[in-house]
């Protein structure tokens, strides 16, 4: 599959080459586990959250940023390797998750469609400018999420407590993240962990590719936006206009695509295979006794 395991060869955290601490108890507890990933994911927060929302090309300048603040805490703090990144393969990888994530973005709509949930019209306006808005926008939130939750948080957690833990609480920790959207609830929490955080997780334990997972989640918030489809509660500008008929449980109501049952389901049947390849390839690594 193109792809290795990395946590295998990670060395110890605050470890020099003589296997002395560097920097004392400070230093111990921010090259600890949960010490780099709070670090690094203040770092990738203050970029997305400078560049997230800026004009033109600046959310994907922002999410350039933000690879190399996470390159510079994993190498410098975690005092790991950092092959998630790596630019050999990078775009077949993006490639590979994007056309999943376009896949079950469309496949998702058009079955609700055909159960008589959506409706579509042409928004009008300039085709150019939306798409490349869209397109901006999207690849620095898809970046510098994937490398907080995935890279950082889900990381983090399986040297603490094994894979199939983190997946788990990165899923839920998703989740509670996209309360902040319109008609956010515990329901569109619980969607949002299971669909999205840990298919994504599961993809990320797959391929080990930060750029697979930023890849799915770019194509399918792009996708939705592009229709007219609220992304996560929010509705920025589309192509498309979508009327929502019927119950919100089909079309996911105002918080949109997510918390409709259809999305959940295919989900589950994309994540399944997921978790399968990633246990077949020894992606899963089991709990380990911390090391400081």
């Amino acid at each position: 599959m193109g792809t290795t395991t990395t946590a295998q060869d990670d060395t110890d955290s605050g470890l020099d080459k003589d296997g002395g601490r560097r920097g004392g108890r400070f230093g111990r507890i921010v090259r600890s586990p949960l010490g780099w990933m709070l670090t690094g994911m203040v770092g990738v927060g203050l970029v997305s959250g400078l560049t997230a929302t800026g004009p033109g090309p600046v959310p994907v300048l922002g999410a350039a940023a933000a690879v190399a603040v996470y390159w510079v805490v994993m190498r410098r703090l975690a005092g790991r390797s950092t092959p998630e990144i790596a630019r050999q393969g990078a775009g077949r990888e993006a490639l590979l998750g994007s056309a999943i994530g376009l896949g079950f973005i469309l496949v998702s709509a058009l079955l609700i469609s055909a159960f008589g949930g959506y409706s579509f019209s042409w928004a009008g306006g300039g085709f150019v400018s939306v798409v490349w808005s869209a397109v901006m926008v999207q690849i620095g939130t898809a970046v510098t999420e994937e490398l907080m939750f995935r890279g950082l948080v889900l990381q983090a957690l399986e040297q603490r407590w094994g894979s199939r833990a983190a997946i788990v609480i990165t899923g839920l920790f998703f989740g509670v993240a996209h309360l902040g959207g319109a008609g956010a609830s515990v329901w569109s929490a619980l969607a949002i962990a299971l669909e999205a955080g840990v298919m994504l997780g599961a993809a990320f334990l797959w391929r080990r590719s930060i750029w697979f997972v930023a890849g799915l989640h770019f194509a399918w918030n792009t996708a939705e936006q592009l229709l007219g489809i609220p992304v996560s509660g929010h509705a920025p500008k589309g192509l498309f206009t979508v009327e929502a008929h019927g119950s919100a449980l089909l079309t996911g109501g105002t918080f949109g695509l997510e918390t409709s049952i259809v999305p959940i389901l295919i989900g589950v049947l994309i994540t399944v295979p997921m978790f399968v390849l990633a246990r077949r390839s020894g992606g899963l690594l089991p709990r380990q006794r911390a090391r400081y």
